[in-house]
């Protein structure tokens, strides 16, 4: 019988630098999926508090510490960092997502410019603030955008473009780093 052995998306993938910029795989967590039943938002938020969490509005996130509550869609987030409190399945549909997504990071001050070469969304500080969340196209692939920080963007994509993800933005830093040094 053969060995399984648990490995990323990206294992043997090497963090790539330019320009200051980091490009390398997010820190690997359970994430669970939760949508609240219709009017149950404010029983799921009573879940939540203990974490320090409440249902983000569209377009945000909520987070404490390495736990965060992540908009992923209509009426619906993703739990990242933390198993789901006893009870939240009372009042929301929970689905384990863990093995479907990889997580991206790429952080330093380039980080916007090459993340806003293949997404066609205005990254900058001003438009896009830290707690903010998206979905949106990366290129071909559809991904969650998210940014904890103002340098800094987590790129979540369906596990088997995780590769394919990490080659445009690898591309998208070469080509900024490669322009900076012609001017």
């Amino acid at each position: 019988m053969p060995d399984l052995i648990a490995k990323s998306a990206l294992s043997g993938f090497a963090p790539v630098t330019r320009q200051g910029t980091v490009l390398a795989e997010g820190q690997g967590a359970r994430i669970t999926s939760v949508a609240p039943y219709p009017g149950r938002t404010p029983q799921v938020d009573a879940i939540l508090a203990p974490l320090g969490l409440a249902f983000p509005a569209p377009g945000m996130q909520a987070s404490n510490g390495s736990t965060r509550l992540i908009w992923s869609g209509r009426d619906m987030a993703f739990l990242i960092g933390a198993d789901a409190p006893p009870g939240l399945s009372d009042h929301a549909a929970l689905t384990d997502q863990s093995d479907g997504w990889a997580i991206l990071s790429l952080s330093g001050p380039a980080a916007a410019d090459a993340l806003m070469r293949p997404v066609p969304l205005d990254l900058r500080l001003a438009a896009f603030p830290v707690g903010r969340a998206t979905r949106a196209p990366l290129n071909h692939m559809q991904a969650i955008l998210s940014r904890p920080a103002p340098d800094a963007f987590e790129v979540m994509v369906f596990r088997s473009m995780a590769r394919t993800a990490w080659a445009e933005l690898a591309e998208a830093l070469e080509v900024l780093e490669a322009r900076a040094k012609s001017s």
